[in-house]
């Protein structure tokens, strides 16, 4: 079974740097198992302080795009740099025309993301208070997008809503595609450590349920507020400044992954936590050495990005002995065709050596026989959805003496029967809305039978079987 491959970018400035986001995709899938090597590479900056294309100044916001290209929010500088993968300097794509507030100028961004639909940068251009647009490509100038705000932090959610955070108000707030005002979705209620307040709010992330996430600076905690909720809930830290396990001091960036494990840049222990659904305290993943330039420690961490790209996107078979092996699925790139997978994760093998692979950001299972040169798709394949011939993100898979194929349709939150042939499938567990009652699944991961036909399956969110 090949595992998710995991690639920590962890970027270290060898200069004194004070309070950075933590940035990863919008969709988060990270193996509840993962480790991540203690010492970390620079892969931009590093070349002391300054204003050259290999240095940075003060950085603060960090992107991460697919194909590892990272955008640095280099504040000092006010500027944007992006890096790509292996490079030794860095490229301007927004700001570098001194500080100011003319439309190509930036006054010290805190943060960048990139709006894919628009290929487009969005800065929270801070000083300026404003967020603005800026062409990704060959831009001169940026347009004014949201004004008057004290942004620190921004993220959008696949429907293109903006998620700011403000100081100033102490509150995030949501902004629809060509909305100004935008509607207050965490805090709003003054600064305090109530469970309806936030203090000094600084990075937000949405995850696919559309709650918010926000790092609560001041109160040493990360809040989450649900879709429409009135007071959020702590889910890291909250228990007082500190370096115990149980606590954050000053914490920054956050990300929270498929199994709604918070991983947050607790910047003032120079360390990276991780925190899983419901725990009282978290565990170090990152740093925690003391503040230092070795690759294995932090100086105010920057965070990370997280790739968790299948960079072969195929199977391999080993024989006995064999350290290269066969490919024999996929091997041909990432993508959609029928001879690529796209995140690989689950696989099962019949009698023939046919070879059964959950194809997870296809949404789709694939079937490739002894020998073949592409597959063909047994099971969802109709794009992402909860329909009965579609699957959202499948996970373990099984097959049965007659060619039916059992999957776990993780983001249904359902266990998915497929006979042979067949173009859609029928639920035989779950599918009644993500929950904990016996008759629910909370992101189904793993299934298995025994030799009596009796169903196991690993309900992942809900931490049982």
């Amino acid at each position: 079974m090949q595992r998710k491959i995991l690639s920590i970018i962890l970027i270290i400035f060898l200069v004194s740097i004070l309070d950075y986001p933590l940035r990863s995709p919008s969709s988060t899938n990270i193996h509840p198992n993962a480790r991540w090597q203690q010492n970390g590479i620079t892969v931009a900056g590093g070349n002391r302080r300054g204003n050259g294309i290999n240095q940075l100044s003060d950085p603060w916001g960090l992107y991460v795009d697919d194909d590892q290209t990272i955008y640095v929010a280099d504040r000092a500088n006010h500027r944007i740099v992006e890096w790509k993968r292996g490079a030794t300097s860095g490229q301007v794509v927004a700001g570098g025309n001194g500080q100011g507030s003319g439309d190509h100028q930036l006054n010290y961004p805190y943060d960048v993301i990139i709006d894919k639909e628009r290929d487009s940068l969005i800065i929270c251009d801070c000083l300026n208070e404003r967020v603005v647009r800026w062409p990704r490509r060959n831009g001169t100038s940026g347009e004014t997008i949201i004004s008057n705000i004290d942004c620190v932090g921004l993220t959008m959610d696949e429907n293109g809503s903006l998620y700011v955070t403000d100081i100033g108000r102490v509150e995030v707030r949501r902004y629809r595609r060509g909305e100004s005002q935008g509607t207050v979705v965490a805090g709003g209620n003054g600064s305090g450590n109530r469970l309806d307040q936030l203090s000094y709010p600084q990075y937000v992330f949405v995850d696919r349920d559309h709650s918010v996430y926000v790092s609560d600076w001041n109160n040493h905690r990360v809040m989450k507020w649900m879709k429409g909720a009135k007071q959020g809930i702590v889910v890291a830290g909250g228990q007082g400044e500190g370096n115990d396990l149980t606590q954050l001091s000053s914490p920054r960036g956050v990300v929270v992954d498929q199994l709604v494990t918070v991983y947050v840049a607790d910047g003032g222990n120079n360390r990276i936590m991780r925190w899983p659904k419901g725990a009282t305290q978290g565990s170090v993943i990152v740093g925690g050495n003391g503040s230092g330039e070795q690759s294995n420690q932090l100086n105010w961490p920057i965070g990370i990005g997280v790739n968790q790209i299948n960079f072969r996107g195929e199977v391999r078979g080993y024989r006995r002995g064999e350290s290269q092996g066969t490919v024999v699925a996929g091997g041909n790139g990432r993508g959609n065709r029928l001879d690529q997978l796209s995140y690989p994760t689950y696989v099962f093998v019949d009698r023939d050596h046919s070879v059964y692979v959950s194809d997870e950001e296809n949404h789709r299972v694939m079937k490739w026989m002894e020998g073949a040169k592409q597959g063909i798709v047994v099971a969802g394949g109709q794009g992402e959805g909860n329909d009965l011939t579609q699957l959202s993100s499948p996970e373990g898979v099984v097959v049965d003496q007659l060619g039916t194929v059992y999957v776990a349709d993780w983001g249904n939150d359902r266990i998915m029967r497929w006979p042979k042939g067949a173009t859609q499938g029928s639920v035989i567990v779950g599918g009644n809305g993500r929950g904990e009652q016996s008759n629910q699944l909370d992101r189904p991961i793993g299934l298995s039978f025994d030799r009596h036909g009796n169903l196991y399956v690993v309900d992942n969110g809900n931490h049982r079987v």
